[in-house]
């Protein structure tokens, strides 16, 4: 278990990523790529065949060999790989990772040797080759481009429903109230966030620092927390597939319009993220007996379904709802 320690300077500094975090996204999709969970998952099946098949046509996998072998499917993988500052983008956090220091490259590397056999190349990286770093970087591009890019939508929808779930949470209880709502999977007494399930036994002190949560699609079921506890303390969890990575998505949405009238097809788009009825309505510049109607008509189609939250009815899509509108 995993007991995350607050003083009352960390629950005021706790929050939410702004979005999916296309680093940590891209890191924790490997481990599920090469795992066998993803073949089980009939949310993620299509999507690794997808992606197989995509590295069976390329180079014969060996631009990312290195970045498959600091990723394994289960137990350690490297602190250096998910930099804090990934949270403001791709970009920054390749860069970040390109500037990781020697120390930190070789401590967190002869960590991952200890459990598993890494290419001669991982010995260049340690060392704090500059080239090495550069290619790394390099692969991690060119994954994205085959693994992530073609369904960032789905998974940016998927983590902005999360997203909305810890904002009304926090709207309606505070920070108290977004804590308590990461439950079942972890519990919120008050001071302490136990992680259930973890795969060590560990207590981290946040000591004034604050947490950051980082809503994960690629997240399996146990969140994942940084090992040193010196980096900025980060919390990732996993988050409802919602409709799964079937097929990649096309882009444009003409053909919906078409067919549901340019209205409702927007209701569909802007309700992907989770959202009420005043803001369906606010969004898209309509009255709220307007707004409520197109949800109604919607909900009766199966495309979505909504529910009570006080006094606030929340529409999210059904999986018929998502594929219609990818």
């Amino acid at each position: 278990m995993l007991r995350i320690h607050f003083t009352r300077d960390d629950v005021a500094r706790t929050r939410v990523a702004p979005g999916a975090d296309p680093v940590w996204e891209l890191i924790l999709s490997l481990q599920l790529f090469q795992g066998r969970r993803a073949d089980r998952d009939p949310l993620l099946a299509g999507w690794r065949r997808e992606v197989a098949a995509g590295l069976r046509h390329g180079d014969d996998g060996a631009s990312v060999r290195l970045l498959f072998a600091l990723n394994p499917p289960q137990g350690y993988f490297p602190d250096f790989l998910t930099p804090f500052e990934s949270r403001a983008g791709l970009l920054p956090g390749l860069d970040a990772i390109r500037s990781t220091p020697a120390a930190n490259l070789r401590r967190d590397l002869t960590l991952l040797a200890a459990g598993n056999r890494l290419p001669a190349s991982a010995g260049d990286l340690a060392r704090g080759d500059v080239a090495t770093l550069h290619r790394l970087t390099a692969s991690m591009e060119d994954y994205r481009a085959l693994a992530l890019a073609p369904y960032w939508s789905r998974i940016e929808s998927a983590v902005e429903a999360d997203r909305s779930q810890r904002a009304r949470a926090m709207l309606a209880d505070g920070a108290d109230g977004l804590l308590t709502s990461l439950r079942p999977a972890m519990r919120w007494d008050g001071q302490v966030l136990e992680v259930r399930h973890y795969p060590a036994d560990r207590d981290l002190y946040l000591d004034g620092r604050g947490l950051l949560l980082v809503p994960a699609f690629f997240c399996a079921r146990t969140p994942v927390s940084l090992v040193d506890p010196n980096l900025p303390p980060v919390l990732v969890y996993p988050v409802e597939r919602l409709g799964g990575l079937d097929q990649p998505a096309e882009p444009g949405r003409p053909a919906l319009a078409a067919l549901l009238g340019r209205t409702r097809a927007r209701v569909l788009e802007v309700v992907a993220g989770g959202c009420s009825t005043g803001e369906i309505a606010r969004r898209l510049e309509v009255s709220a007996a307007a707004a409520s109607q197109h949800a109604a008509v919607l909900r009766n189609a199966g495309l979505l379904v909504s529910r009570r939250d006080g006094n606030t009815m929340v529409h999210t899509l059904t999986p018929l709802g998502r594929a219609m509108l990818d």
